[in-house]
């Protein structure tokens, strides 16, 4: 479980928000009802017996949408004319014990005519409208990544004129620290991204989420580097990606203390209730273990890890910033070494996420393998060839808690490394897994009649960044050995996250026809926008149950029903950065 939010929430009760209606309806999947009140976006006839990526599909790439009610055949029509380009019939119906849901598959990959249509079955209805192109997911990497913008802490936020309404004044302008830090009076901890539906800030949530997008420009960043994001440091010459990347940065860099360690979080002593921003008075505290040397290894690991990232990628853009970002990598990582398994728990009296963990082995790894990538250095080659082979196991499938479990991120950046110093078997060893990893992905996601990689197991909390993160998993291994089979298959990840699931949602905010309305996310839910903040991806079916929504759906559905598009569902709707982020790189992976 990453953490349980229990305080005072509310179903939020939206205004006319843009693009149309919104109305409460008693939704039927399959047959299903699902839960009374959830709110969908009213349109003309479409149904959610057909299931498809709202967003749309690249041209040259396989096209499936199903359907999960009796049918014989289908249509694709254009949206602008309701012309038929393309009929076919649909395939045979294969039962899927994730959701209870019969589908046949609708294949229309031999369209690939740009343009934007809808699938029409007979008898069944129209679908929600997609696009064919040939960068098609620009505007929904451009909304994800914008969902760090809104996340900012510390700085007034605008997203401007395209979302009227959608800002706030500066927030949690005041740091100081709890008795737990070891230290007291105020400190200057301004800036960072909120971690998720709540206003705190965490180093090993911050450590996964930046990391994995320092990677998104190491991998992507021809793509990448001309997409402007309309936030206030765009056009100083620097890529808008790392722009963004940077205030969380900064932010990093001052939880690190003089000695070198780095505190684990800076919160509130509980969570503040469903209110705006800049209306959480409650004191920002920097809180840490509570006792000598009162930082922990885990936040320090993982400081050294993105600093020693960020060292070798923000070098052509500023030097100066990139020579104190290794500086701090390597002060933390001297303070690892001498404290080298400090966990951290919550202080008494602390109720905010505690992001706990008993092993921070793991974190001190990757720290080695990104110093070593950056440096070159041999000691920190060195520890990385001791420890890793203990951690191969974990590449076969996506962690249940990415960011208590970092082995994998070390592995990936020492087999992604083009070093020449690298250790041949060490690389072999880590690629073969890998792959083999991919291959058993590839060939599980097209047994699903879903064509998702989650299994029954996933479905936990943050069962969508799980998703996401087959999805980036199986991109990283065609970097290393290239195969169009990893990127279709990444490819259905990605369907799966906006729209071809179940409840034929978009699991991101305003993308897509039918998407997510009500996020577990203060500034969604504090009433003060005409809707959910745009661009952030829900946690996802969650069969833990752990809030009362959850608990009151009916008992024995499938793992894959347990949801509900309500505030009050922490543990299935809350957004969360590292999610967020794994959503960007496998966005990223799919532009052209």
């Amino acid at each position: 479980m990453r953490k349980k939010d229990s305080s005072p929430s509310l179903i939020w009760k939206p205004r006319t928000p843009r693009g149309g209606r919104v109305r409460r309806l008693l939704l039927f999947v399959s047959g299903l009802a699902l839960y009374p009140g959830c709110l969908v976006h009213a349109t003309k006839n479409p149904t959610l017996a057909i299931k498809l990526d709202q967003v749309g599909y690249l041209a040259g790439e396989p096209k499936i949408a199903l359907v999960a009610s009796p049918a014989r055949t289908f249509e694709v029509r254009r949206s602008s004319d309701g012309k038929a380009v393309l009929s076919g019939a649909l395939g045979p119906a294969a039962t899927d014990p994730l959701s209870g849901d019969t589908v046949q598959a609708a294949d229309f990959s031999q369209l690939r005519q740009a343009g934007t249509y809808y699938v029409y079955v007979p008898g069944v209805g129209k679908s929600w409208t997609f696009v064919v192109g040939s960068n098609v997911f620009k505007r929904a990497y451009y909304l994800a990544m914008r969902g760090f913008y809104g996340q900012r802490c510390g700085t007034a936020v605008d997203l401007g004129p395209e979302f009227p309404g959608y800002s706030h004044p500066a927030c949690h302008l005041h740091g100081e620290f709890h008795p737990s830090s070891g230290a007291s009076g105020p400190r200057d901890n301004i800036g960072g991204w909120h971690d998720a539906g709540d206003y705190g800030r965490y180093m090993v949530n911050s450590g996964i989420a930046t990391g994995t997008l320092l990677w998104t420009w190491e991998i992507y960043s021809p793509n990448l580097k001309p997409i402007q994001l309309r936030i206030p440091e765009t056009g100083n010459g620097t890529p808008d990606i790392l722009n963004e990347i940077r205030w969380n940065l900064e932010w990093m860099l001052k939880m690190q203390d003089t000695d070198g360690g780095a505190w684990h979080k800076q919160t509130s002593v509980h969570f503040p209730k469903f209110i705006a921003p800049e209306k959480d008075t409650l004191p920002s505290e920097v809180i840490g273990t509570g006792s000598a040397p009162f930082k922990g290894t885990c936040a320090t690991a993982d400081l050294a890890a993105v600093a020693a990232i960020a060292a070798r990628v923000y070098i052509p853009y500023d030097a100066v910033f990139a020579a104190r970002a290794l500086d701090a990598a390597r002060r933390a990582w001297q303070w690892a070494e001498k404290y080298p398994n400090v966990t951290f728990r919550n202080p008494p009296g602390i109720s905010t996420g505690e992001y706990g963990d008993s092993n921070c082995s793991d974190e001190r790894l990757w720290a080695s393998a990104e110093l070593w990538r950056t440096t070159g250095d041999t000691a920190y080659h060195q520890f990385f060839l001791n420890n890793y082979a203990a951690y191969l196991p974990g590449l076969d499938s996506p962690a249940t808690e990415g960011w208590s479990s970092m082995g994998p991120m070390a592995l990936r950046s020492y087999a992604l490394s083009r070093r020449k110093d690298a250790n041949a078997d060490a690389q072999a060893a880590i690629r073969n897994r890998m792959l083999a990893a991919a291959r058993t992905i590839v060939s599980a996601t097209a047994a699903n009649p879903y064509h998702v990689s989650l299994k029954p197991k996933d479905f936990r909390w943050g069962s969508n960044g799980i998703a996401a993160q087959y999805g980036m998993d199986l991109m990283i291994a065609n970097v290393i050995a290239p195969n169009r089979d990893f990127v279709n298959t990444a490819s259905d990840d990605l369907h799966y996250l906006l729209g071809r699931n179940t409840f034929s949602l978009s699991w991101v905010t305003q993308v897509g026809e039918h998407s997510v309305l009500h996020p577990h996310h203060r500034p969604s839910g504090s009433g003060e926008q005409p809707g959910p903040w745009p661009g952030l991806m829900s946690g996802g079916p969650n069969a833990g149950r752990q809030d009362s929504v959850l608990a009151a759906l009916p008992a024995g559905l499938p793992p894959e029903k347990d949801y509900a598009d309500q505030t009050a569902s922490y543990a299935s709707n809350e957004i969360a950065i590292n999610w967020q982020a794994t959503l960007v790189f496998l966005l990223a992976g799919h532009l052209h």
